[in-house]
């Protein structure tokens, strides 16, 4: 028939088949006569019908019509629809069309973005307008926003009506508040308190203090894990029969928290009974495999170390070779004498080759950078040890997503295991932004930019600058680990780093001294083992120590009265060849963030291959880290290193190794610590004459005091540092607090010769050093005068070399008999050596790392316990960098 008007009467439909509760039984029944419909338009009227029994020729009653228009419902294609023509038996069926969609807007939802509420929705332009689906979405909706914790969340579904019988469809959203745990109640444990238990849950009771954790919001998933962990607890705890009885969320009345409501049955307290292994696998030794095991007889019984000893077992037999071990613990509880008796059943296994090697996920990182980090191979007899440690080796790369393993999946035969290597890539480009602030050094600020996957080769690319009052610094620096794709690995660094020492005269800073270092160094590295490697260098450095002439220097020598003896010792340019080897023993699980594993490092450099310098400096360092279980981590660091010179003495009071050459401690490697803070420094500290008493007193103000570290022959340094755990919400905004003791000194060179030794009076005044002729060097007086008849009351001073009268130059003979004065040359001060001690420094800290939107932060607020004089200290250290 006709789109759009009534149809004629329809007859291509089949009779329908009736059931017995569509038969019509009414005697007084209708037989229809004739069947249109109207007021469709996309639909074709036969397609309408097909949705009913309606059928010309067919009886019916008003019972038989009621039935058509469920149908009709039950279709979702209609907005409206009826039936006519019941009283004469020409039936007519007129509808109206359910609308097309042409848009769905969602309005209010600022915290659930409209990328994911689409993935969700079933609704979508084009399709037919239907109100079931429209509720159905209603509930999607609101069930996202559920998992989001938000249960106090409101969607109201508009249609705005258009043209052509099309609708948009407006979701108006209400998001609310994130729905809070307000309380969790425990009842019915008796060993351990609420609050005791409420710590071993993920999910927190909403607190003030806890205002950023998001383990405050509900979420039913967590609440069926926090059921796991109590069970977990109690298990690990000797209560082998507990039970969590019911676990009930209440919403608040007003639908903004939850009230949670633990039921738990402790039960008794179990021991372990006998521990046995059954194997079926014959190489294993089942008495001395149950021996090796964690779980012991008469310890409390504890489901955590039956795990271990699950994994132990299972490590042990990937040691031989058996990758698809299953070893099943058979728990036998006696309930009279609670004890535990706990068989580990090994079945029979076949020992496993690997069949390949599969790696994705790498789309910058090449192949072969992975590949050569593992060390099972096709063919290979399958280890667990060496899946562990190639895992390891790849994680210690720093390219991929951290927690990355070893999948081991079945082969293609039962003895065959295919090794899946399913990385996910992470930035290896680094920008470190560093700022510090001290007294003497006021602003620091170094930058450094890495990549450590240049290429995607795993080749490093670094470049740093640090710029403070104290030095400038440049360097630069390549390493290819794999040359030519062998086992070797070769860099080269280039540098020039400008180091700086200031006084005051006055309120103007002086250098004091510079120390430029320019050169290069060339690495290269071989394994010897698995575990043990050697690595060797040479370097070639340009080394001048300098002062400022015009401010330190007399007569065109360095003067010690300005600059001191130490550093008038040790001016001068020269050159440095110098070799050096390192032996290394390497076992961290990872060397970006290691849990376990140790790391041993000694080295040697000779000076002397050339060059003007010639020394002997040795080196050593050991790193050991162990994961404590809760996600603390225990790790001890220590080093030392100590230089001898080979060369003749330079002098009395002059050290045999010059300054460049010596080792220097305090910031970044000593926390609570200047820079070159710790360890041997001469200080020159003026006197101040009050004008009014004329009491004499040292400066006390820092700025005003040289402070020159001297460096050392000899250096220690050991910290202990635990990290500390957080929970969940903390982990996800990457934070890692840690708190740390160190200790440690730097010393062992020569005493200098004091510079001056200024004259004292009577009263115990410190006097100047009266001031010298230049070319003569005689002492210089000065001479007063009359130096006119007729001003018989006004005199002046002239400069001579006459103790007595005067002389205008220094050949010519001394006239008159006035006795002069000396002239005050040099101010007086004070200059000690401190430091140079062997006695430990102690610090405390507490120190932070968070992954923040901006980049890597570290925090650290470090306290020294235990210094001596003329360390500076320093309290707070600040840096901040990105990844790209």
């Amino acid at each position: 028939g006709p789109r759009g008007g009534a149809t004629g009467p329809v007859q291509a439909l089949p009779a329908p088949t009736l059931g017995p509760e569509h038969q019509v039984t009414d005697p007084n029944a209708k037989t229809i006569k004739s069947l249109r419909v109207e007021g469709s338009q996309r639909i074709e009227p036969e397609t309408v019908l097909s949705y009913t029994r309606l059928r010309v020729g067919i009886p019916y009653d008003a019972e038989f019509l009621d039935q058509a228009l469920k149908d009709l419902g039950a279709s979702d294609l209609f907005a409206d629809f009826r039936i006519e023509g019941a009283e004469t038996g020409d039936i007519v069926v007129r509808v109206r069309e359910n609308p097309i969609i042409n848009r769905v807007i969602f309005e209010g939802n600022k915290t659930l973005k409209q990328d994911k509420i689409d993935k969700e929705v079933k609704l979508k332009p084009r399709q037919i307008f239907t109100r079931s689906a429209v509720r159905a979405d209603v509930a999607r909706i609101i069930e996202l926003y559920r998992r989001q914790g938000r249960f106090a969340a409101v969607v109201s579904p508009k249609m705005v009506s258009l043209d052509q019988n099309r609708v948009d469809v407006v979701f108006e959203i209400t998001e609310g508040a994130k729905s809070k745990v307000r309380q969790i109640n425990i009842i019915g444990n008796e060993v351990f308190s609420d609050d005791k238990l409420r710590g071993q849950m993920a999910t927190k009771q909403a607190r003030a203090f806890r205002f950023f954790s998001s383990a405050t919001s509900y979420d039913q998933d967590r609440l069926n894990y926090d059921q796991q962990k109590l069970r977990q607890f109690y298990l690990t705890e000797g209560y082998a029969d507990f039970r969590v009885i019911s676990a009930v969320a209440e919403l608040t009345p007003d639908k903004k928290d939850f009230i949670i409501t633990y039921v738990v049955e402790e039960g008794k307290r179990y021991k372990f009974g006998d521990i046995t292994v059954d194997s079926e696998i014959r190489d294993f030794d089942n008495k001395r495999l149950a021996s090796s095991l964690p779980v012991k007889k008469g310890e409390w019984f504890n489901a955590k170390q039956v795990e271990d000893s699950v994994d132990q077992l299972n490590q042990a037999a990937g040691l031989f070779g058996y990758a698809f071990t299953e070893v099943n613990p058979d728990y036998q509880p006696d309930r009279d004498t609670l004890t535990m008796t706990v068989n580990f059943h090994i079945a029979q296994a076949q020992r496993t080759y690997v069949e390949r090697v599969d790696i994705n996920g790498n789309t910058q990182s090449q192949d072969k950078v992975i590949r050569r980090e593992i060390r099972l191979a096709e063919g290979d007899a399958f280890n667990s040890f060496q899946v562990k440690r190639s895992q390891d080796r790849i994680n210690s790369l720093g390219f991929f997503q951290d927690k990355f393993e070893i999948k081991q999946n079945p082969g293609s035969a039962g003895d065959r295991v295919v090794l899946d290597a399913n990385v996910e890539e992470k930035s290896t480009g680094e920008l470190q932004l560093s700022a510090g602030y001290s007294s003497l050094e006021k602003a620091i600020i170094q930058a450094n930019i890495t990549q450590r996957n240049f290429r995607g080769k795993g080749q490093e690319l670094r470049l740093g600058v640090n710029y403070s009052s104290y030095s400038k610094s440049i360097e630069a620096g390549f390493t290819e680990p794999y040359l030519f794709d062998k086992n070797i690995a070769l860099g080269i660094d280039l540098f020039r780093r400008d180091y700086n020492s200031f006084s005051y005269i006055g309120d103007t800073r002086q250098t004091t001294y510079s120390q430029v270092s320019t050169g290069f160094q060339i690495r290269t590295g071989v394994p010897l083992t698995e575990y043990w490697s050697l690595s060797a260098r040479y370097g070639l450095s340009y080394d001048q120590v300098g002062l400022d002439k015009g401010t330190y220097y007399t007569n065109g020598v360095c003067d010690p009265l300005k600059a001191g003896r130490y550093l008038c010792d040790s001016l001068g340019n020269r050159y440095t060849s110098s070799v050096g080897y390192s032996i290394i023993n390497d076992s961290l699980n990872s060397r970006l963030r290691p849990t376990g594993g140790s790391q041993f490092t000694f080295g040697q450099d000779l000076a002397g291959l050339g060059g003007d310098v010639k020394y002997l400096r040795t080196r050593a360092e050991f790193a050991k880290y162990k994961g404590l279980g809760g996600g603390f981590v225990a790790s001890i660091n220590a080093e030392g290193g100590w230089i001898k010179s080979l060369e003749k003495s330079r002098g009395a009071g002059i050290d045999k190794v010059r300054i460049t050459d010596r080792f220097y401690l305090g910031e970044p490697q000593f926390r609570g610590f200047d820079i070159r803070g710790v360890g041997p420094r001469v200080q020159r500290i003026p006197y101040t004459t009050d004008p009014v008493t004329g009491k004499q007193t040292l400066v006390t103000s820092k700025d005003q005091i040289t402070d020159d570290a001297l460096g050392g022959r000899a250096y220690y340094l050991g910290r202990l540092e635990l990290e500390l755990p957080l929970g969940s919400g903390a982990r996800e905004l990457g934070l890692r607090p840690s708190i740390y003791v160190q200790a440690g000194s730097l010393f062992g060179i020569v005493q200098p010769l004091p510079t001056a030794t200024f004259p004292v009076d009577a009263n115990g005044i410190v006097q100047p050093l009266p001031a010298t002729d230049p070319a003569t060097g005689k002492l210089l007086y000065a001479n007063t005068y009359v130096p006119d008849a007729t001003q018989p009351t006004v005199t002046q001073s002239r400069t001579t070399l006459c103790p007595v009268g005067y002389a205008a130059m220094a050949t010519d003979a001394c006239v008159g008999t006035e006795v002069n004065a000396t002239i005050p040359g040099q101010a007086p001060f004070l200059e000690r050596f401190l430091g140079n001690s062997a006695m430990p420094r102690l610090s405390v800290g507490f120190g932070v790392n968070w992954n923040s939107p901006f980049g890597p932060l570290r925090i650290d607020i470090a306290k020294a316990l235990l210094s001596r004089p003329g360390d500076d200290r320093k309290l707070i250290t600040f840096n901040v960098g990105t990844q790209f």
